[in-house]
């Protein structure tokens, strides 16, 4: 769908330098999505492996985030052996909901309500975010975090168009919590892409 360099907006790996690759497709369809245009892989151009390459590797950064949409509706197999035999680092962004392909150095799971991960990417997570609309997610979280592995890491972030509202009671959850990190979307503070 789109790619660019970038500052990555949150979780484990805000602040870094980060060459974005999003792909078009989706079937998670979530009503709060800020990228529903990605949805229909068919609106979208394809781009050879070479071009795709060629294009995070012209810049100082070495890591590229692969997300969507679904990134793992697609087989990321020949990407990310491309993207590693030129030195760079591969991160993903998925709601796990897809069987996993790829080999990832980060692995950022955010499940959703609308389909649920299946249980061999949990166990691969590296990194798992619960986007926090309404206080019933708390608990969505917990599931969740039960099934990852002792290694990965578990953010709590609030939804953007509710960020007010649930905010303080992330704070007070991973004060009470404290296996939980808050995770903001910086980028949107930051007005960058």
């Amino acid at each position: 769908m789109e790619q660019f360099y970038t500052i990555q907006g949150e979780g484990a790996n805000a602040g870094r330098a980060a060459y974005f690759i999003r792909l078009g497709g989706c079937d998670v369809g979530c009503h709060w999505c800020d990228v529903k245009e990605s949805w229909d892989a068919d609106l979208h151009p394809r781009h050879s492996l070479d071009s795709l390459v060629a294009a995070a590797s012209a810049h100082p950064g070495r890591n590229v985030v692969i997300t969507g949409g679904e990134p793992l509706m697609h087989d990321l197999g020949p990407l990310t052996r491309a993207l590693h035999a030129a030195g760079l680092q591969t991160w993903m962004e998925t709601s796990g909901a897809h069987p996993l392909s790829g080999e990832w150095d980060w692995i950022c799971l955010s499940p959703k309500k609308f389909k649920a991960p299946l249980p061999e990417v949990l166990q691969h997570a590296h990194e798992l975010k619960v986007v926090v609309f309404n206080k019933s997610d708390f608990a969505w979280a917990e599931q969740h975090a039960a099934q990852v592995g002792p290694e990965c890491r578990l953010f709590l972030q609030p939804e953007w168009s509710k960020a007010a509202q649930v905010t303080p009671l992330i704070i007070d959850y991973v004060k009470q919590h404290p296996q939980w990190q808050v995770s903001l979307q910086t980028h949107k503070y930051l007005d960058i892409p």
